[in-house]
């Protein structure tokens, strides 16, 4: 009796072993490769490492920026500085005047993408819905104008806009965006005409069965319905304007100066004093103010990007880049 009583005890124990076994495996493992716990480690590790390529230069300048001179100077100070200062900060303010430089930055980065969107939209439904002459010939030519570079047409661009007295303005940029040809305009149209394909023609048909016209077909259906193609187009115009440099130093020598050059104008501003023969520097600027002043100019299109970025990237989905 005894021994049965054992080896009944010996089956039940190695049945909970083993049951306890298949759970931990579960656990580690799953029922699937993806739905383990190995597998989701290994994903947060990797993109952890990601995250920091894409994080530690930024990590990098909000550390720097606030070294004072002999940590910059000491090998044995590399992220945290010994002592935090805001003069660096302050330096860049001043040097890059900021409030009103990025006034000027705002005011070319948010009017031209608002005009790239509409005109953009406007321009890829034609392309994508509408029965067009010369369809091929315009499609050519968008594209055309993508692959030139700015460089080549840079020097007749200037001829006309002194000649119509436009140097220095905020026009030098908006007319080109409200004709469809801002920064990446062809990109632009191609992806909205990329989203309009992809929509149903019964929403047309039945719009055309009520009596709708055209203007009133894509301002009332087709661009409400692109919400997310607009969100993903005004996000890459805004960025790709407010960091532009070649194009406003150009056109905008001075004036009505946007942040890029600005920066590039930072040591001009604070440093030269010239006493006599002698250059005497009076407002020294160390990689510190620079770094200061570089976080302050990319500082607004990472809040808008941190506040927009999950409709930013279903956007993305729905116009069919990732494609």
């Amino acid at each position: 009796m005894n021994a049965r009583l054992e080896k009944i005890s010996r089956i039940a124990k190695a049945g909970l072993w083993g049951r306890r076994t298949q759970k931990a495996k579960m656990l580690i493992l799953g029922r699937s490769l993806s739905d383990g716990l190995l597998f989701k480690l290994a994903i947060y590790l990797l993109l952890s490492i990601v995250a920091y390529l894409y994080l530690q230069p930024i990590l990098y300048m909000v550390s720097t920026m606030f070294k004072t001179l002999s940590d910059l100077l000491d090998p044995t100070v590399k992220w945290i500085p010994r002592e935090i200062t805001w003069e660096n900060v302050s330096k860049a303010i001043n040097g890059l005047q900021y409030p009103q430089a990025l006034r000027n930055t705002a005011i070319i980065a948010l009017s031209c993408s608002i005009a790239q969107v509409l005109v953009c939209a406007m321009t890829g439904y034609a392309l994508a819905r509408l029965a067009l002459p010369f369809k091929g010939l315009f499609m050519a030519l968008i594209i055309l104008t993508f692959l030139i570079p700015p460089q080549i047409i840079i020097i007749p661009l200037y001829v006309i806009f002194s000649k119509l007295g436009l140097l220095n303005t905020i026009f030098v940029f908006l007319i080109p965006a409200i004709f469809g040809q801002g920064l990446k305009g062809a990109l632009f149209i191609l992806i909205f005409m990329q989203f309009f394909k992809s929509q149903p023609p019964s929403l047309e048909e039945a719009a055309k069965l009520d009596g709708a016209s055209t203007s009133r077909l894509f301002f009332g259906i087709m661009l409400p319905l692109a919400r997310s193609a607009c969100l993903v187009v005004f996000l890459f115009s805004f960025i790709w304007y407010w960091n532009m440099y070649y194009e406003p130093s150009m056109f905008l020598a001075k004036g009505f100066t946007p942040l890029s050059i600005r920066l590039n104008m930072l040591e001009e501003v604070l440093n030269p004093t010239l006493l006599g023969n002698t250059r005497t520097i009076i407002n020294p600027v160390t990689e510190s103010t620079k770094m200061a002043a570089a976080f302050l100019i990319i500082a607004p299109p990472i809040l808008i990007f941190m506040f927009l970025q999950r409709w930013f990237v279903s956007g993305i989905e729905r116009t069919g880049i990732v494609e």
